[in-house]
């Protein structure tokens, strides 16, 4: 594996757990710090007797944390725009709710080429919906997104 495709596979990793850590803090109320301690402490890199955790770009996976805790209020308000009406994100399942804001955090708050965003986090959606429609679904909220919050980038 080249370098770049190291580099690649860390931050597609950062990605993942960030959409988990941000899942998990909703669905049990823990804070920011906790949920990012456990991962860093036992889930990132870490090897059990059933499982081997791979390893992820600890900055990325912090940076999105704190962006997506930080500017949620934001990030939700630019999903809710590409949402259909009658569908406010509070109304979707959590892990896209999660993923949307980790998504949202990433095209809004870093330099990362959105298309990029919304082809790592289509992936993401494809990993935890194989079976569904959930994949479409993100890519359209994602794109809509995207030309909202960076339009210079597609024009």
């Amino acid at each position: 594996m080249s370098k770049a495709d190291a580099k690649r596979a860390l931050r597609s990793a950062a990605r993942f757990y960030a959409v988990q850590a941000l899942f998990q803090m909703e669905t049990s109320g823990q804070t920011v710090e906790k949920v990012r301690a456990e991962f860093e402490n036992f889930r990132i890199g870490a090897e059990g007797e059933d499982e081997t955790w791979v390893e992820a770009d600890i900055a990325l996976f912090r940076q999105l944390l704190e962006m997506a805790v930080d500017q949620q209020a934001k990030i939700d308000q630019l999903t809710d725009r590409a949402l259909v009406a009658k569908w406010p994100i509070a109304r979707i399942d959590p892990t896209l709710r999660a993923l949307f804001r980790a998504a949202g955090a990433e095209m809004v708050e870093t330099d990362t080429p959105p298309r990029v965003v919304i082809t790592e986090f289509v992936q993401l959606a494809q990993a935890f919906f194989p079976e569904g429609k959930e994949p479409k679904f993100v890519n359209a909220v994602l794109d809509h997104m995207a030309r909202e919050a960076r339009p210079e980038a597609f024009s």
